[in-house]
């Protein structure tokens, strides 16, 4: 008896000294902010030679290091922000700071939310159409369809929205609609792939099974 009561009270003060450790660990966590509208938070190392060396979030092993001019700002676990960024129009940076930020939130919120599957299903008829003539122009439709779906507008649907007042903002717009139309592209690369190969191997089994199968399609 008195040998489960010490393990439990054991038990009990090794998961308390684990619960400080790992909330004092995530304490001393810094955020940085990349104009991509990544978030990387980790340990930052060094803020030398044009860059800011953090520990690598996959690896801890190893070191991992963001260049300033892809920094946005970082958050220190002290709370203090260090900003890189600022407005500059010789270099192209036309936002203000501020406007910079709601940029950035509709990047995040677009590749969090946004899905991009009719370009996906589009690419894929596209390429399937294409593969199926059997001919070497077949990869045409594919990569007109590609051309062209980044012409439709890009609807935001609310609820892939972090928060309503972020609409009322131009810059949290373009960051949204820059990062739907990446989507889209990407998925159109995959669709019209995986369609463009379904279609050529579609094409030879019908050849093989039927020698006098021919499919024609002028471009």
């Amino acid at each position: 008896m008195f040998y489960f009561c010490y393990m439990r009270k054991f038990g009990f003060f090794l998961s308390f000294f684990l619960f400080v450790f790992v909330g004092f660990a995530q304490q001393n966590q810094d955020t940085l902010f990349l104009m991509n509208g990544k978030i990387y938070v980790s340990r930052v190392l060094d803020t030398l030679l044009g860059g800011v060396t953090i520990k690598d979030f996959k690896d801890t092993t190893k070191n991992f290091t963001v260049d300033n001019d892809d920094l946005f700002s970082v958050r220190y676990s002290t709370g203090e922000t260090h900003y890189y960024y600022s407005q500059d129009t010789a270099i192209g940076n036309e936002f203000t700071r501020s406007e910079m930020g709601y940029f950035m939130q509709g990047e995040r919120d677009a590749k969090k939310g946004f899905k991009a599957r009719g370009s996906l299903i589009g690419s894929m008829v596209a390429g399937f159409a294409g593969g199926l003539t059997g001919s070497f122009l077949g990869p045409i439709l594919p990569f007109a369809y590609l051309g062209l779906c980044g012409v439709p507008k890009v609807r935001i649907k609310h609820e892939t929205i972090s928060n309503p007042y972020l609409i009322d903002h131009d810059p949290y717009i373009l960051g949204y609609e820059r990062q739907a139309r990446g989507k889209r592209r990407i998925q159109c690369l995959i669709g019209g792939g995986i369609g463009l190969v379904a279609g050529f191997a579609t094409n030879f089994a019908i050849s093989k099974s039927n020698p006098n199968f021919t499919l024609k399609i002028k471009f």
